[in-house]
């Protein structure tokens, strides 16, 4: 890949490369992407049928990572032997964490103690793994926060918690998870003209708790709503957050880089 050296570097720290783009391949968007300086990306996995594939793409470009779990819409599929393939999944060299995992009361797609039944398990896996956690977290606050407490006061000195991903929650929730341990990432949500309490949670957040992502190929930024996201729009997010915390582009992608690179171990 090429980065522009003339930009900030950025991580989008959570997008799905899997997915369909409208006929873009994964290289368009990383050749994209490091045309406005991301330079590295985090490919989240969901599913245990999709993870080869998000394990190929990240084989494939020395700049993309992958993490290993079952989102919370899958959590009625979570059967006997997924933590084995949990394990197996996390000796590749380059799975940084365990998830995306959590809850989600918004659709309940699947019943919701079939949800925490998947939680709990992935939770023990990420404490006997020792990798931190990508949590997915819609109208279920009240539900996750004990466990995501139970769990992060067990997580071994030293090692990273995790990240509250696409986080839209409320402030109080946000940080009580940063007191926890927890990374908040933003999302291209940030844009948006309905998101004035999220853009107050992330002024008022600690910047070396904080990343950025796209969730690509959802929640494309303003000015490209309606379309497919993208990892290059994590730009957008930036630069939201800088305007929102009143300081320079180039502050927010050196501090959200850090702590990109900190919580999934990522060179650079």
């Amino acid at each position: 890949m090429t980065l522009n050296s003339g930009r900030p570097e950025l991580i989008d720290s959570h997008c799905h490369l899997n997915y369909d783009f409208n006929g873009k391949t994964v290289a368009d968007l990383v050749r994209e992407a490091g045309e406005v300086g991301v330079g590295t990306m985090v490919a989240i996995s969901v599913d245990f049928d999709t993870h080869p594939e998000v394990v190929a793409i990240s084989e494939k470009f020395p700049n993309i990572f992958h993490t290993v779990g079952l989102h919370p819409h899958e959590g009625a599929r979570w059967k006997a032997g997924d933590e084995e393939t949990i394990r197996r999944a996390v000796k590749h060299p380059k799975c940084r964490g365990i998830g995306e995992l959590g809850l989600d009361y918004f659709y309940t797609l699947s019943p919701k103690a079939e949800q925490m039944h998947a939680l709990r398990e992935q939770l023990e896996l990420a404490l006997e793994t020792e990798l931190p956690v990508v949590v997915h977290s819609r109208d279920a606050e009240d539900d996750l926060f004990p466990e995501l407490e139970k769990y992060a006061k067990r997580v071994k000195s030293g090692n990273e918690v995790g990240v509250i991903h696409c986080f839209t929650g409320t402030q109080a929730f946000g940080k009580k998870c940063i007191d926890l341990g927890f990374y908040i990432s933003f999302s291209g949500i940030l844009t948006f003209k309905n998101a004035a309490d999220l853009r107050e949670c992330a002024k008022a957040f600690p910047l070396d708790k904080i990343l950025v992502e796209t969730d690509s190929p959802f929640l494309a930024p303003i000015p490209f709503r309606g379309k497919k996201g993208e990892p290059s729009m994590v730009l957008q997010t930036a630069e939201k957050l800088a305007e929102v915390r009143g300081i320079t582009l180039a502050e927010v992608a050196q501090a959200t880089t850090r702590n990109s690179r900190k919580l999934f171990r990522l060179p650079g």
